[in-house]
């Protein structure tokens, strides 16, 4: 039989800790409890959340298949784990979005690095922009290798024109950590830069992203068409 949040002694109970003091009172194991519901037949719920929180320090970390390793933790409780913590990186996002000005380099950066620094393919966002360069909203192009031959400007623009964009913004990361731009990365830029130029919805920058570090082709003088390697 599981240990269950209810077995626990009162005083121990997150949930009723939650009900007295409000969410901010509680450590972020307490709050991985309340999510999981229940341990398994040798461990609490607790200790299965203290036991997460220490193998895993950085919850941003996390992954289906890391969690899946952790004894007492089946695909049902990790789905769960990983699904609350998506969905407060999105209301967070939606605060953010209210304020933040896409109009450097760095912005950028700091908005999307924990989104895609740390992933083990390459991820390429199309970010969508209102004539105050704030941000619409943005979507995964696509995931893999960027490359002219299989990732066309046609369905970067198509959400642009849908989403009623101003501008637009390129991101994708490099799993390497090394953000030098390939002659790939440059060909893709340059195309998308041109044909934005014809349609009217200017790219004002694309930026690869690694763990700590990035690369802007605006801050680095390469948003010419004259750059596009044959």
């Amino acid at each position: 039989m599981s240990y269950l949040i209810k077995d626990l002694p009162d005083s121990e109970k997150p949930r009723e800790k939650f009900k007295k003091y409000g969410s901010d009172y509680l450590t972020d194991e307490e709050l991985i409890a309340i999510i999981l519901r229940c341990g398994t037949k040798n461990m609490s719920v607790k200790d299965l959340a203290i036991k997460i929180k220490k193998e895993y320090p950085n919850l941003n970390d996390l992954t289906l298949s890391k969690l899946e390793n952790i004894v007492g933790m089946g695909e049902v409780k990790a789905i769960t784990l990983l699904s609350a913590i998506e969905l407060g990186k999105r209301c967070l996002n939606d605060e953010n979005n209210i304020s933040i000005k896409f109009n450097k380099a760095e912005n950028i950066f700091l908005y999307f690095k924990n989104k895609i620094g740390h992933l083990s393919q390459e991820n390429l966002i199309a970010v969508f922009l209102n004539n105050k360069i704030k941000m619409i909203s943005y979507k995964t192009i696509f995931i893999g290798t960027v490359n002219m031959s299989i990732t066309h400007p046609r369905e970067i623009f198509k959400e642009a024109i849908n989403n009623r964009a101003v501008y637009i913004i390129l991101i994708h990361n490099h799993p390497s950590g090394d953000v030098t731009p390939s002659k790939a990365d440059i060909n893709f830029t340059n195309q998308v830069l041109y044909t934005g130029n014809i349609i009217g919805i200017p790219l004002l920058d694309h930026l690869i992203i690694g763990k700590s570090k990035y690369y802007s082709f605006y801050d680095n003088g390469d948003l010419n068409e004259k750059y596009i390697e044959k």
